[in-house]
């Protein structure tokens, strides 16, 4: 009797227990920064990247059905996560209509010379046409109190221009005023302004001489002859009848004898006959853009980006398997919006939205992040606060053996001072992981700065962030594959762009643009 009446007191004090449960249900903990952190590790990392570097990937070459198979995982993942489709229609699939464009065949005329492309010209676009003259304009430089264009008019005209920069006899460059090279010189740098230029001035073409390159060019094209590939581009609607070439030393003497020289930009009288032809072959290929949205500020937007394609299956049948590049960022932007999600679901979500968005086509040329930025935002750049990109963030560096606590910081400070200093202070604060900038110096000739998807934002005057690790002996190789990963830096480094991040999307105001371009 004595166990009844025990059994029914505990039975009562359950039930008044679980009464006052459901009555007055505990308010739960806001999860913050570090908490949220805390969800990014090894483990998810390494689970990702072991199926998403797979060889049933198959690369995830641009267009293929590896590349399908890679975005269908994505998707997949983030409908786990429960984060909607960045699309207002719950896609998550942001199309980016691409198009190859076979290498062309045939040749260029200069009057009585007839050069096969391939030999002294190169092009990776078809175009015909006969010109009775052409323009040179000299190194095809227009800046402050200079202008090789002053005296010519180049409209629906083929242009003539070289590489580098006019200096006077004492060695003073003369945009610099110095006895520095400024930009016109990286060739970078100074190749798409020089063409950009020139198609502004309503030039029909560019003939690009740069005999200390040429070579440079040569390698590429015979690469993409020998593979019968070719030029991978976005498809506009626009009619783009604007042709670029490269040229070497003897093509460009036969259009001006004295190019070496002479600098003065004329007028030449030539006849110039174009008689080339290719074919074009679509491509169907997407982003995948997901969206948290913000708590006080969802029409403020920072973008975290990664890309999803890899260069595909090797000559020899080889797979490149892209674990670093990009399967590192992948994995690692599937992780980051985990921990938001995390903060979200506790009621701490971000203030600001935050845009998750993979890019495809990097590899053939930064295409998906420029289809994002130059032909159909799926938000407004002008409400973009700032890009966190993550392109190859898994391995170390040759150079940093023994030194492994770093990450490569490129451009953090190119636009925006504040986004800068609030990535050095958020590293202070969280993770204490060496920021080396050596890729960020404007004179380093691999020029990172203008070869992840970042640049898209970049040059849209959209703060930026570009995380690094460096190349290795693996880059771009069949050796690039998940056991090679130090799983514990990307954990880390995934970490840091989470909390800088974090910062970014809950400061008070957008980071400020103190260092716009035109």
């Amino acid at each position: 009797m004595k166990k009844l009446i025990i059994l029914a007191a505990g039975l009562t004090m359950a039930c008044n227990s679980s009464q006052k449960t459901v009555t007055e249900p505990m308010a739960k903990p806001k999860v913050g920064a570090v908490a949220s952190a805390e969800t990014i590790t090894e483990a998810e990392l390494k689970k990702h990247l072991f199926i998403y570097a797979s060889d049933e990937f198959e690369g995830r070459e641009t267009g293929t059905v590896g590349q399908k198979k890679a975005v269908a995982y994505l998707q997949a993942e983030y409908e786990k996560l429960g984060i909607p489709a960045a699309k207002s229609d719950g896609d998550y699939f942001q199309k980016v209509p691409l198009e190859i464009s076979k290498l062309p065949t045939g040749k260029v005329s200069v009057g009585e010379k007839e050069f096969v492309l391939g030999n002294h010209i190169l092009s990776f676009s078809a175009t015909n046409g006969t010109f009775d003259s052409v323009i040179y304009a000299g190194y095809g430089i227009e800046d402050e109190g200079y202008s090789d264009y002053a005296e010519i008019d180049v409209k629906n005209q083929y242009v003539l221009v070289k590489a580098g920069e006019p200096m006077n006899k004492d060695s003073i460059y003369t945009i610099s005023g110095t006895k520095e090279k400024s930009l016109w010189s990286n060739i970078s740098e100074a190749l798409s302004k020089k063409m950009q230029l020139a198609k502004d001035k309503g030039a029909r073409g560019v003939l690009y001489f740069d005999d200390a390159n040429y070579p440079r060019f040569k390698s590429r094209y015979d690469y993409m002859k020998t593979a019968n590939s070719g030029n991978m581009s976005i498809v506009s609607d626009e009619k783009n009848d604007y042709v670029s070439f490269f040229v070497d030393k003897d093509f460009a003497t036969a259009i001006n004898a004295g190019i070496l020289t002479d600098h003065k930009a004329k007028m030449i009288p030539v006849s110039l006959n174009f008689e080339l032809a290719s074919t074009n072959e679509s491509i169907d290929s997407e982003n995948v853009a997901a969206i948290l949205k913000g708590s006080e500020k969802p029409d403020e937007y920072v973008v975290i980006s990664s890309h999803l394609d890899h260069i595909g299956v090797n000559g020899e049948g080889e797979i490149n398997n892209g674990a670093d590049d990009d399967g590192s960022g992948t994995v690692a932007l599937l992780e980051i919006a985990e921990a938001f999600k995390t903060a979200a679901d506790a009621g701490n979500g971000p203030k600001r939205s935050i845009v998750f968005l993979h890019v495809t086509g990097e590899e053939k040329g930064l295409l998906g992040s420029q289809y994002y930025t130059d032909f159909d935002p799926i938000f407004p750049l002008e409400q973009t606060v700032a890009n966190l990109n993550i392109d190859m963030i898994g391995r170390i560096d040759p150079k940093r053996e023994g030194d492994r606590n770093y990450i490569y910081l490129i451009g953090s400070d190119k636009l925006s001072t504040e986004l800068h200093e609030l990535s050095e202070e958020v590293n202070a604060k969280y993770m204490n992981i060496e920021l080396d900038y050596t890729y960020n110096d404007e004179n380093d000739p691999n020029r990172f700065y203008y070869r992840s998807d970042h640049y898209n934002f970049a040059k849209n005057n959209i703060p930026i962030i570009f995380y690094f690790n460096g190349t290795h002996d693996d880059y771009h190789r069949p050796g690039d594959t998940p056991d090679k990963i130090n799983y514990d830096l990307l954990q880390n480094r995934s970490r840091l762009v989470f909390h800088t991040a974090w910062e970014v999307a809950n400061r008070a105001g957008r980071v400020t643009v103190d260092k716009a371009t035109e």
